[in-house]
């Protein structure tokens, strides 16, 4: 069964107390805006940071990226920062649930799944069926990761689908052999060899990837759309947090996050 939110903060926890970060350490006269983005946005939020510093200078921005339910984790148990961007309303939920956020969620951008496979193909997989097949070693995000989360729902999906047996996400779920803490472990594993396929955010295939891996596409009617929502934290620099979800939802932001990839959001609030 899916891990529950709270079996999931537990299991967390421990490590996080271990490795929680610390607010970072401007330089003198310099302001530092701290942004926890999931781990699917590294590029995009690369790219919008650095236009952020360009137009704000004087300001530095760290990114922390990590799988939404460790950010969110991190954030319960004291780490500081300014914005919080999930991959999902679930996590961003979480956090406003325990008053960690200091501003409603807008959604910003949308993503959807694929399988990924190595380019030797080793497993064979020339369909979505080819999953459900006896040995065959995959590797998906857990069901705790918003990438995970997706997944899962992808394939009780296909059960209905024509030429899919009613039991298609239980037979695929038994060949899972590693369950990771973000989407990008699950395509480095597959980059790697360590697994005949997986399944990740179509934003997670970089040019890096296009050699050593083939995508298999996920038919829209059975592919649940990623939304990204953001957030200004509680306890945080709200201006700078606010300017910069701005840029993100502006026109310059969303050119940037298409040009990763994402989709735009359904709507703004």
């Amino acid at each position: 069964m899916p891990l529950t939110l709270h079996r999931a903060r537990n299991q967390l926890g421990a490590a996080l107390l271990a490795t929680a970060i610390l607010p970072p350490v401007p330089l003198a006269g310099q302001q530092v805006l701290s942004v926890f983005a999931a781990a699917s946005l590294t590029e995009a939020f690369n790219d919008i940071g650095r236009a952020f510093e360009r137009a704000h200078p004087g300001v530095t921005v760290r990114l922390n990226y990590s799988g939404s339910q460790v950010l969110a984790t991190q954030l319960e148990q004291g780490a500081k920062a300014d914005v919080l961007a999930t991959a999902d309303q679930r996590w961003v939920q979480y956090a406003r649930d325990r008053r960690l956020l200091a501003s409603d969620a807008a959604t910003f951008a949308r993503n959807r799944l694929v399988v990924v496979i190595p380019r030797a193909n080793p497993g064979a997989v020339e369909k979505l069926q080819d999953l459900a097949r006896p040995g065959l070693k995959l590797v998906l995000a857990g069901a705790q990761v918003p990438a995970g989360a997706y997944s899962r729902e992808s394939l009780r999906r296909l059960n209905a689908a024509p030429g899919f047996p009613a039991t298609f996400d239980r037979q695929v779920l038994t060949n899972v052999v590693s369950e990771e803490e973000n989407v990008r472990a699950v395509v480095a594993k597959v980059r790697l060899r360590e697994a005949d396929a997986g399944i990740a955010y179509a934003t997670d295939i970089g040019a890096r990837d296009r050699d050593a891996l083939t995508i298999l596409e996920i038919p829209e009617s059975h592919n649940p759309i990623a939304e990204y929502p953001i957030a200004a934290v509680a306890g945080g620099q709200r201006a700078l947090a606010e300017a910069f979800i701005a840029l993100v939802l502006s026109p310059d932001g969303q050119a940037l996050l298409a040009t990763r990839g994402f989709l735009p959001a359904a709507s703004r609030p």
